[in-house]
């Protein structure tokens, strides 16, 4: 009795039983190619959280060098905010966005490109400290592209919890649609 309510009324013709196999290998199909990109978006989340945590630790490091030559700086030169943020006319990095396709899901994706920004200051620290000065400048730079790399690596796996929910549910329905063509 339980099983008569799943059943499909069809009148039985070798005509319906080729349609019903024909929507039964289109089902099988839709489930193979949902589960490699299922797999394929795991295997992309893994590298993902991998990189993260590796950028991390190195955006921890850099940091702490970073810090540490602001101080070496306004040590040995004073306070050159001032006399920096005056003699800045553009920005120095620009950030731009592209977009990924991973097993057609757009990944974003953020580049930091230097602009060549570092000859408007270059006489900041001129009377004392100017090599401190360089040495803070590309210690920011690096800490400013890991920053950018690390923001990159972390919109993915917001857009991974989105899509696996919405995924695992798609494949769920999709393995109750081949259980229901299994059925006689």
């Amino acid at each position: 009795m339980s099983a008569s309510g799943q059943r499909e009324s069809v009148f039985p013709t070798r005509q319906v039983l080729n349609g019903t196999k024909g929507r039964l290998k289109g089902a099988q199909t839709g489930h193979s190619l949902l589960k490699r990109k299922a797999d394929a978006l795991n295997k992309r989340f893994r590298t993902i959280t991998t990189k993260i945590d590796e950028a991390k630790r190195k955006m921890g490091r850099i940091m702490q060098l970073a810090a540490f030559s602001l101080a070496e700086v306004n040590y040995a030169a004073g306070d050159v905010g001032y006399m920096v943020r005056e003699s800045v006319k553009n920005a120095t990095f620009r950030v731009s966005t592209k977009e990924e396709n991973v097993s057609g899901v757009l990944l974003p994706s953020f580049e930091a490109h230097a602009e060549g920004g570092s000859q408007e200051f270059s006489l900041t620290g001129l009377s004392r400290g100017g090599q401190q000065v360089n040495k803070a400048r590309d210690t920011y730079t690096k800490a400013v592209k890991t920053l950018v790399e690390l923001a990159s690596l972390q919109v993915s796996p917001c857009l991974f919890a989105l899509l696996s929910d919405n995924l695992l549910t798609i494949l769920f329905s999709h393995d109750r649609l081949l259980s229901l063509c299994w059925m006689k």
